[in-house]
């Protein structure tokens, strides 16, 4: 089984791509009471464990386990009771040969996660949150996601310069620290401290983003509030525009698409993919 930064690498490898390449699918877990889309569902390492082999199943490439709720408002959790929630999941998934991440903003956690055996740090503060992240991410070699964030959200703001300002600070950590090039992705950060129009803004220019720093890009946007705003639906009622938004940002180059429904996504890139490859279906396939 290859690791994840060899999958990144195999994917980097298709660049220039003719007219697809497959995003690598990432399912979430959340062992969590409080996040947005399903806090509580899975809060017991059971049932994390039995979602997680779920996700895997459905076709996940991998998974991003997470124990710490990040939507607006959420109860901070300290490092210790958040390593409590993540250990009994992350461990025996680790074990049993699970490519995974961890979705963390505090080096400890992380160095822990490593050690376990995860092969990926989802930061949604870019290594910025924590001074110690960005030693941690290059000691263990792995694969990192850096996330753009901001404190508060400001229809006024510049969404381009803003996100080079905040890139250039997290991938000069990433530098100093010496976390390689080619394990790094950028997540522009759909749904953390952004107008709705802002969050369109960000899926649109995906491309320009990878484009500008020679990065692969991460696409989080399953069930976000904004699909509430912009179409009136529930939380779980946002699968279709999750997956609208999800094939968009795939043709836009995303290397990765973090998602709670794993089997639609992976049903629907597999049948873009089919469609993409030019002359391998001919004549009745019925």
């Amino acid at each position: 089984m290859m690791t994840l930064a060899e999958q990144m690498a195999a994917w980097l490898a298709a660049r220039p791509s003719p007219s697809w390449r497959q995003p690598l699918l990432m399912g979430i877990v959340n062992v969590t009471p409080d996040s947005f889309s399903d806090g509580g569902q899975f809060f017991t390492p059971e049932a994390a464990l039995k979602q997680a082999h779920a996700l895997l199943a459905e076709g996940a490439d991998l998974l991003d386990v997470g124990a710490e709720s990040t939507r607006p408002g959420f109860t901070p959790v300290d490092a210790e009771e958040e390593w409590r929630r993540l250990e009994p999941v992350l461990t025996p998934l680790a074990r049993e040969g699970a490519v995974l991440s961890v979705d963390t903003t505090k080096a400890s956690v992380a160095r822990k996660a490593l050690v376990a055996g995860v092969q990926m740090v989802n930061d949604v503060w870019g290594l910025q949150a924590d001074p110690d992240m960005a030693s941690v991410v290059a000691s263990a070699g792995a694969v990192v996601a850096i996330m753009h964030n901001r404190e508060v959200v400001d229809a006024s703001v510049d969404l381009w310069d803003d996100w080079r300002r905040f890139f250039d600070r997290s991938l000069k950590l990433a530098d100093r620290a010496g976390i390689a090039r080619e394990t790094i992705l950028l997540d522009p950060g759909v749904g953390f401290s952004k107008t709705v129009m802002q969050n369109l803004w960000a899926v649109q220019n995906m491309r320009r983003l990878e484009a500008y720093y020679g990065l692969p890009v991460l696409l989080g946007v399953s069930r976000k509030s904004m699909f509430g705003r912009l179409l009136g639906r529930e939380v779980h009622d946002r699968l279709p525009a999750t997956l609208a938004v999800n094939l968009y940002g795939a043709t836009q180059g995303a290397c990765m698409v973090r998602v709670h429904d794993v089997q639609a996504h992976r049903d629907m890139l597999d049948m873009t993919a089919l469609l993409a490859v030019n002359g391998m279906v001919k004549g009745d396939v019925e």
